[in-house]
């Protein structure tokens, strides 16, 4: 069997109301993305997506008339590509489905096996006032979440803790709460400068007092001695490496024990096969795995079968803010939006690869290129 084509495709799908993202000073309008179709010789396909893949065109070559199951070598190409061009992991993640597809088992199983399921946590993406926030919260614990995690990033920390406050007054215990700094990485066009280790610390006591379960990219993704500094001085958990590009940088975040949670995002950087090696070695250290999944449905799913597979998550980010971020809009390409399962716990099922099939006549309607 052979790779005899790579398509990719480019959709946008316009967004009234708008979806104000808390890491985005400009409200989105649009969402955008690109779906990977790997289709071998025998007529099998394999989906994946994340990147823009903006520029694949001119490096498809690379990988046609070859064996979809050399994975490995695969990674290797792409790891390069990513170094000199873009990050075209997307790719990676159709041929780990395609892989699954070929021998007639799930990308979790593939990956490891370790298990099938795991808890969700709902990850709130917007920046709402004390008591909207409260009330984001309630509706998080009627739909069955276990978790959830609020967005810091109103200018003013202390602004941050009084949403966080309202929240825990508002359910007690019934939810875990994580907060996410938005501190490791900004758009292009945000230059407000991150917290310094002190702020940090300031914001990390607050959190202890207010039992938050993990203290997300509190710092640039770069500082290394502070977040191992941090992570020395505060009980809560750290957590962070959602947007690091290469994946040796997470050895050395592992190395220098510089974070208790570890989450790269599969279809962002290293894809399936990098990643995999990274939940290996997180888990062999002691520390958490549990991915970033804001990419789209199939980037969830992706990371959904990594995280369960090879990683040891307590819980999966579910990213979740109706009515700004709903399943029908992040699962857009996919024919059945991935909805929140009962009990808030994801059980990944038996079918061949990623175990969902994409939505032809809704990617047509939205089709730009």
């Amino acid at each position: 069997m052979k790779i005899e084509r790579i398509d990719v495709t480019r959709h946008r799908l316009h967004l009234d109301p708008p979806f104000r993202a808390s890491w985005d000073t400009r409200p989105r309008t649009v969402f955008e993305a690109a779906v990977m179709r790997v289709i071998t010789d025998d007529g099998l396909v394999g989906i994946g997506s994340g990147d823009l893949m903006l520029g694949f065109e001119q490096h498809e070559h690379l990988f046609l008339g070859r064996d979809p199951l050399d994975l490995d070598r695969h990674w290797r190409v792409l790891d390069n590509l990513a170094f000199h061009y873009s990050r075209y992991w997307p790719l990676d993640l159709a041929l780990w489905d395609l892989a699954g597809k070929i021998l007639g088992q799930p990308v979790w199983r593939l990956v490891g096996g370790r298990s099938d399921r795991t808890a969700l946590y709902a990850s709130s993406g917007t920046l709402r006032d004390p008591s909207a926030m409260a009330d984001a919260a309630y509706a998080f614990l009627d739909a069955g979440f276990p978790a959830m995690k609020i967005r810091f990033h109103r200018g003013d920390w202390r602004e941050d803790i009084a949403a966080l406050e309202a929240v825990r007054d508002a359910v007690g215990d019934r939810l875990v709460l994580m907060v996410d700094c938005n501190q490791g990485w900004r758009m292009p066009w945000d230059v407000e400068p991150p917290w310094t280790l002190k702020d940090a610390v300031a914001v990390g006591r607050e959190l202890e007092e207010l039992d938050v379960f993990w203290m997300e990219e509190p710092l640039h993704r770069a500082d290394y001695a502070g977040m191992a500094a941090l992570r020395d001085m505060l009980d809560v958990r750290i957590a962070g490496g959602e947007m690091n590009r290469e994946t040796f940088e997470f050895r050395t975040l592992i190395e220098r024990r510089c974070l208790d949670v570890l989450q790269p995002d599969a279809a962002l950087t290293g894809g399936i096969g990098g990643l995999k090696r990274v939940a290996e070695a997180a888990v062999d250290a002691g520390l958490t795995f549990t991915p970033h999944t804001w990419s789209n449905g199939l980037g969830f799913v992706a990371n959904a079968h990594l995280a369960v597979g090879a990683g040891n998550p307590p819980f999966l980010e579910f990213p979740y803010d109706p009515p700004e971020w709903t399943p029908e809009r992040r699962d857009f390409m996919l024919t059945e939006p991935i909805q929140v399962p009962e009990g808030g716990e994801l059980i990944l099922s038996d079918e061949p690869g990623l175990g969902v099939a994409l939505d032809e006549d809704r990617l047509a309607a939205t089709r730009i290129g």
